[in-house]
């Protein structure tokens, strides 16, 4: 019985990481097909908005594709928070930066985009230590993830 049990449960979750898998290839996309654009008949109406992912698809594939130097260490399309993990230019070995990005509107405007960056830096003792940034980091940032929204807009990607 006990071994009838266990071969179930394994079955069950052989089956629960093929969907989650399958769930995350469909999210990740591919050149030739948009997940997260509806055809015309669903009811989406043209403009950038997209229901789909529940926040806007350009600024939300805009910020991955800006982001895209730094490792991703958490992306929720569905509450519109990207989550990127330490990132040291190899030219500035002795500091590192951590970004989140905050999608807060399903159109496409620029009070719907919140950057935070978090910069760290080494002490003398070699642990790392916060450290300021600059405004313009973040704004510089927000400023070049709406650019490339636009673009796709434009671009019909």
């Amino acid at each position: 019985m006990a071994f009838q049990r266990s071969r179930v449960r394994r079955t069950f979750a052989i089956a629960a990481l093929v969907a989650v898998s399958a769930a995350a290839i469909s999210v990740s996309g591919c050149a030739s097909v948009n997940p997260f654009k509806r055809s015309a008949q669903s009811g989406t109406a043209s403009g950038g908005s997209d229901t789909a992912i529940g926040v806007n698809a350009y600024l939300w594939r805009a910020s991955l594709d800006t982001l895209a130097f730094m490792p991703l260490a958490s992306a929720d399309p569905y509450g519109g928070i990207i989550i990127t993990d330490w990132y040291s230019d190899p030219a500035q070995p002795s500091e590192r930066f951590k970004a989140t990005v905050y999608i807060l509107d399903t159109r496409l405007r620029a009070d719907g985009l919140n950057v935070a960056v978090h910069r760290q830096a080494k002490s003398a003792t070699g642990e790392w230590q916060d450290a300021a940034t600059s405004a313009n980091t973040s704004e510089s940032i927000e400023r070049a993830i709406l650019v490339r929204a636009r673009q796709m807009r434009i671009n019909g990607r």
